[in-house]
C-alpha cells in the first residue's frame, strides 16, 4: 500500500508511524485515560488491512479517530485530536514565500505554462501573480471552510479562481454597452456622453472593456449590434457636411459615392481601433482584456445595414490578423468571435450568407469564430438567442419588471468543478455506492460555491463603479448594495464538471458514445441538472450546470487521480481528463457524429457549453467546412473549429511544424520553439481551447502528441 503525502508525493505505508503518533497522545493523558501497547498495534493493524492500494494521509489519521472514539477513552481521542489540530496549524503557516521568489527567479514552471495569454517575465503580469499568490495562500488557509480547501488538495473539487478570492469580485458578464453608449458612462470621474460617430463609439466601448477588465476576473462579452446606430450617425454626419460645403447643389449618386467612401474610411478605423486597441490596452491584471464580440443579424434590427457592414468588416480584419514585430501578421488571442447562424445566413441561400463564407475562410485560418445555432438556442432559451459570457457560460432566461427578457447587464457569481471521475474510482464502479457518494461531493461543491455566493453579499456599489453605478451592469447609487442582484436568477453561479467520458467508462466499461454508457453518461448530467435545480429552488439564486472550459484543470485532476489511485486503464492513463462532456480526442468519431451526440449533452447544461471538432489544414477545402457550419446550424447549438494550420508566428512559416530530438515542436524555417508562437493545435487533453498550449510536462505526452 502506498501513502499520498500532503506535498502530493508518494511513499510506502509504514505502520510504524501510526504507532507513534498515537503512543505520544498516549503519553499526553492521564495513566487511566491510556490504552494498552496491544490496542494500539490493533489500530496500526486496522489500517494495514485496508484493501486500498493508496491512501491518502489525512484518510489514514481519520481510521486511526475513528477507532479510538471505538475504544471509548475520550481522552486519548481528544489528546490525539488536539495532536493533529496543533499539525494542522503548523502547516497552515504562510507558504506564499517560496512561490513568489520561484516566480520572480523565472522557475515556476506551472506558473509559465498556467495562461498562455500572460508572460510571466513582464513586471505587470508578475504583480498579479504575486497578487494570486497571496490570495491563493489567504483563500486556503483563513477564508474556506477546511472541508472546502482539504476537498480542493484532493482533487474532489476545484474551487475556480482562487487567486482573485480575497477580493469582492466576480466572474464574468455581459456587458450591458447599449446602456453605456446610449445613456453615457463614468470611468476615472470623467463624465463620458454618448458619441456622436462611429470611431469615437468604437473608442469608448475599448476603453469600457479595459476598465470592466480591470475591476473582474473573467470574461466578458459585447454585442456589436449596438454599434450600429452609431455608424448611421457618421453617414447622417458626413452626409450633412458634404452638402455643407457644396452649398447643396450636388448629383444624388456622387453623394452617395462621396458619403459611402467616408462611411467605409469610418468603418475601416473604427474596427481598427477595437482590435488594436483590445491587444495593445493592458488591465491590472498584466494581460489584454478577455473579451468577446458577439457578432449577430436580428430580424427587424433598424440598423441591420450598418450591422451587417460592421460584421464584414470585424470578419475581414481577423481574417488579416495583426502584425507583429517581425512584421507576420499573426492571429490576436482577443477579442474572441462568436458569429451566430440564423435563417438568413446558414448557407442556404440567405440574403447574408456572404457573410457566413467570410466567416469560414477566417476560421479556416484564424481558429475564430465560433458559432451559435439561434434555431438550437431558441429550442433551449426560450426563444432566445443571446451571447454567452466571455467565459463561455451561459444565463439563464430573466424578465425584468417590464416582462422583458434582459441578458445583457448581468453576470457570474463564480465556479466550483466536480471531478467526475474520482467518485467512479473511489467506489471501484460500485453502482450502488455511486450515487450516494456522487450526492454528497456534490453537496460539498454546493457549499463552496455557497462561499463564492455569501463573500458577495455584503459588497456595495462603491467597490467597482463601472460594473454597479454607470452601467456595466446596474446604475446603483452610491454606497448601496448589490444583493439584490444576487438573487432570484438576475445572476448565475456555476457548477462546472469535468470526464464525464472517463467517469462513464469507470462505471460502464463503454464510452458515452453509444449504448449502455450513453444511458448512463446522460443519467449523471440530467442528475447533476435536477440536483442544481433543487439549489436554486431552496434558495433563490441562480444555480447552473456549466460545461467548464478548464485549461490546466484536466491535468490537474488526472495527475492527483494518478498518484492516489494509480495507473487506471483509460482513465488515469492518459495523463488528462476530458473536458466536460467531451468525446475523447481517442475516440474513432467524425465530425458530425460528435456534434450529434454532443449536442444532447449541451441541452442538459444550460449553465454553459461548447463542443469542439478538429479539422485539418482546410484553407483550399472550403466547401468541407461549410458542410460542418450548415451541420452545426441544425444540429448544436455552440461549436468551434480547430484548424490543423501551422504557422509560426515569429517568422510566418506557414507549413508543418516538425518535431525535434527533444519532441518538442520546432519551426523549421526560424528554429522557433516557444509554442505560445506557434498556431499547432495540440491534443494533450480533451480542451481545445483558445489557448496555445505548451506540449506537454512529460515525454510520455509529448510522444501521444506526436502519435495523433
Amino acid at each position: 500500500m502506498k501513502v499520498i503525502k500532503r506535498d502530493g508525493s508518494t511513499v510506502d505505508f509504514d505502520r510504524t508511524k501510526i504507532i507513534v503518533a498515537v503512543q505520544k497522545a498516549n503519553a499526553a493523558v492521564a495513566p487511566e485515560d491510556r490504552i494498552t501497547n496491544a490496542e494500539i498495534e490493533s489500530i496500526a493493524d486496522y489500517v494495514a488491512a485496508v484493501d486500498r492500494p493508496r491512501l491518502m494521509v489525512e484518510d489514514i489519521q481519520d481510521m486511526v479517530e475513528n477507532q479510538l472514539v471505538k475504544i471509548g477513552t475520550y481522552p486519548l481521542t481528544k489528546a490525539y485530536i488536539i495532536y493533529r489540530y496543533q499539525r494542522s496549524l503548523a502547516r497552515k503557516q504562510n507558504t506564499t514565500d517560496n512561490d513568489i521568489l520561484k516566480l520572480l527567479e523565472g522557475t515556476n514552471k506551472e506558473m509559465a505554462e498556467e495562461n498562455s495569454n500572460k508572460d510571466t517575465s513582464v513586471a505587470s503580469t508578475q504583480r498579479d501573480y504575486i497578487a494570486g499568490i497571496v490570495s491563493r495562500d489567504l483563500t486556503r488557509r483563513l477564508l474556506l471552510p477546511d472541508k472546502i480547501s482539504k476537498a480542493h488538495d484532493e482533487g474532489v473539487l476545484h474551487f475556480h479562481d482562487a487567486d482573485y478570492f480575497v477580493q469582492p469580485i466576480f466572474n464574468c458578464c455581459l456587458i450591458n454597452i447599449g446602456d453605456m453608449l446610449d445613456n453615457g458612462t463614468m470611468m476615472n470621474g470623467k463624465l463620458i456622453e454618448s458619441p456622436k460617430s462611429f470611431q469615437v463609439a468604437c473608442t469608448v466601448t475599448t476603453q469600457i472593456i479595459a476598465c470592466v477588465a480591470s475591476n473582474q476576473y473573467g470574461g466578458q462579452s459585447v454585442d456589436v449590434s449596438h454599434l450600429g446606430k452609431y455608424l448611421r450617425r457618421s453617414r447622417d454626419k458626413f452626409r450633412k457636411k458634404i452638402l455643407n460645403a457644396v452649398g447643396g447643389d450636388l448629383p444624388a449618386d456622387v453623394l452617395d459615392r462621396l458619403v459611402d467612401e467616408r462611411v467605409r474610411t469610418e468603418l475601416s478605423n473604427g474596427v481598427q481601433t477595437i482590435q488594436y486597441q483590445i491587444n495593445t490596452l493592458m488591465t491590472t491584471n498584466g494581460q489584454s482584456p478577455f473579451v468577446t464580440l458577439f457578432l449577430y443579424i436580428r430580424d427587424n434590427d433598424p440598423y441591420e445595414e450598418e450591422n451587417a457592414m460592421i460584421i464584414e468588416e470585424i470578419l475581414r480584419q481577423r481574417l488579416e490578423g495583426i502584425k507583429n514585430e517581425s512584421g507576420v501578421y499573426v492571429t490576436p488571442a482577443f477579442p474572441k468571435l462568436v458569429y451566430v447562424l440564423d435563417e438568413n445566413n446558414n448557407l442556404t441561400g440567405g440574403k447574408y450568407d456572404y457573410l457566413t463564407h467570410l466567416a469560414v475562410r477566417c476560421s479556416a485560418k484564424r481558429m475564430y469564430p465560433d458559432y451559435i445555432s439561434a434555431k438550437k438556442m431558441r429550442e433551449n432559451y426560450e426563444g432566445n438567442v443571446f451571447s454567452p459570457m466571455g467565459c463561455r457560460s451561459f444565463l439563464a432566461p430573466w424578465k425584468n419588471d417590464k416582462g422583458e427578457y434582459q441578458f445583457e447587464g448581468r453576470f457570474n457569481q463564480g465556479v466550483v468543478s466536480i471531478n467526475l471521475p474520482q467518485v467512479g474510482l473511489e467506489v471501484r464502479g460500485n453502482m450502488d455506492k455511486f450515487w450516494p457518494e456522487f450526492d454528497r461531493r456534490l453537496e460539498l461543491c454546493k457549499e463552496a460555491l455557497m462561499c463564492r455566493h455569501n463573500a458577495l453579499k455584503n459588497v456595495t456599489s462603491d467597490s467597482s463603479p463601472i460594473h454597479w453605478q454607470y452601467g456595466a451592469i446596474a446604475r446603483l447609487e452610491k454606497g448601496q448594495s448589490i444583493k439584490d442582484l444576487l438573487y432570484g436568477g438576475y445572476s448565475s453561479i456555476s457548477l462546472g464538471y469535468i470526464g464525464l467520458y472517463e467517469l462513464t467508462y469507470l462505471m460502464t466499461g463503454h464510452s458515452h458514445t453509444s449504448g449502455e454508457g450513453h444511458d448512463f453518461a446522460l443519467q449523471v448530467m440530467r442528475h447533476m441538472q435536477s440536483t442544481v435545480q433543487r439549489w436554486k429552488a431552496e434558495t433563490n439564486i441562480g444555480f447552473a450546470l456549466y460545461g467548464t472550459p478548464a485549461e490546466s484543470l484536466c491535468y490537474r485532476f488526472a495527475e492527483i487521480d494518478r498518484k492516489r489511485y494509480g495507473t487506471v486503464k483509460n482513465v488515469t492513463d492518459k495523463g488528462y481528463y476530458t473536458n466536460s462532456y467531451h468525446v475523447d480526442v481517442r475516440e474513432p468519431i467524425d465530425a458530425f457524429s460528435k456534434f450529434q451526440l454532443e449536442a444532447e449533452f449541451q441541452a442538459i447544461s444550460l449553465g454553459g457549453c461548447i463542443s469542439y471538432v478538429e479539422v485539418p489544414n482546410m484553407r483550399h477545402n472550403l466547401t468541407a467546412m461549410e458542410d460542418v457550419v450548415r451541420f452545426i446550424y441544425d444540429n448544436i447549438q455552440y461549436a468551434e473549429f480547430n484548424t490543423k494550420s501551422d504557422y509560426c508566428q515569429v517568422c510566418g512559416y506557414d507549413g508543418e511544424m516538425t518535431i525535434n530530438d527533444k519532441l518538442e515542436w520546432e519551426c523549421p524555417c526560424c528554429g522557433n520553439r516557444d509554442c505560445h508562437k506557434m498556431n499547432v493545435v495540440r491534443r494533450t487533453c480533451g480542451y481545445l481551447g483558445e489557448n496555445f498550449w505548451n506540449v506537454g510536462k512529460t515525454k510520455e505526452i509529448k510522444a501521444r502528441v506526436l502519435h495523433l
